[in-house]
C-alpha cells in the first residue's frame, strides 16, 4: 500500500511524465493571458493571483488590463481609496474582500519596494498572503519551483494518481509533496499547463476524457470516472 503522506518512487515517475506531457499539450492548446506575457512584471504576476481567487481566469482576462492601467504598481494600488477600489472590483464579485486583500498586500509591498521575503515562512506575517499567493511570490519573484496549487491542480493530480486524505489541500502532506514534485522542472510552464488542462480537459464536471492526451495512464479514467461524470 502506498504511504498516505509521501509520494512513492512510482508516483514520482508518473508525475514526471505527466508534467512533460502536459507541457507539450499546452504548447498547442494552452491559454493566452496578459499576465503570462514576457512583458508582465512581478507586480502583475502576483497581483493577478489575488484577482483570480474564487473567480475564473476568463473573467479576470477581460478585466486585467484595465486594472493594471488604473493601478500600475504596488505604490499606486496601496494609495487607492478603498471605496473606489471596491467599486472598480465589483464586476469580479467579492469586491469588498478582494479590495481588502489587495490593499493589505500592496501596502506591505510598497513599503518594501516590491520585495517579498525569500523565506516563505516569513510570508505568514503579510496581509492576504496565504499558501497560494506565497507560492506565486516564490515562483515569480524568487524563481523557486513552487506549485500554484488550488482545487484545479489538485483535481488533476488526484485523478491521475490517487486521492488525497485531507479535505484542506493546504495541509495534505501527500498532495503538497506531489504538487512540488510535479513542477520541480520548468515550473512556470508546468504550472500554467496544468491549470489550463484542468480548465479545458480535466474539468470538475464532465471531463473530456476522450480528448485527454494522458488518459491511458490516468487512474480516474481507468476506474471509469469519465462515465461516472457523464
Amino acid at each position: 500500500m502506498p504511504s498516505p503522506d509521501h509520494v512513492t518512487p512510482g508516483e514520482k515517475r508518473k508525475l514526471t511524465r505527466l508534467a512533460k506531457d502536459l507541457k507539450h499539450w499546452a504548447k498547442v492548446n494552452g491559454r493566452d493571458f496578459p499576465w503570462r506575457s514576457s512583458e508582465a512584471n512581478t507586480y502583475q504576476q502576483v497581483v493577478v493571483e489575488v484577482l483570480l481567487q474564487r473567480t475564473t481566469a476568463a473573467a479576470v482576462a477581460g478585466f486585467f488590463e484595465a486594472f493594471v492601467a488604473k493601478y500600475p504598481s504596488w505604490g499606486q494600488l496601496a494609495s487607492a481609496n478603498v471605496e473606489d477600489l471596491e467599486e472598480f472590483l465589483r464586476p469580479l464579485g467579492l469586491w469588498r474582500r478582494r479590495a481588502q486583500s489587495l490593499l493589505g498586500i500592496a501596502k506591505y509591498a510598497a513599503e518594501k519596494e516590491g520585495q517579498f521575503p525569500s523565506d516563505p515562512l516569513e510570508h505568514r506575517q503579510i496581509p492576504a498572503v496565504g499558501q497560494y499567493v506565497s507560492n506565486a511570490i516564490m515562483q515569480f519573484q524568487h524563481g523557486q519551483p513552487a506549485p500554484l496549487l488550488d482545487v484545479n491542480m489538485a483535481r488533476v493530480i488526484e485523478r491521475f494518481v490517487r486521492p488525497r486524505k485531507l479535505a484542506d489541500i493546504r495541509h495534505d502532506k501527500w498532495l503538497q509533496e506531489a504538487a512540488h514534485w510535479l513542477v520541480r522542472q520548468d515550473p512556470r510552464e508546468v504550472n500554467w499547463a496544468v491549470l489550463d488542462f484542468a480548465a479545458l480537459i480535466c474539468r470538475s464536471r464532465s471531463p473530456l476524457c476522450t480528448s485527454c492526451p494522458v488518459s491511458a495512464r490516468c487512474s480516474y479514467f481507468k476506474r471509469g470516472g469519465n462515465a461516472q461524470a457523464g
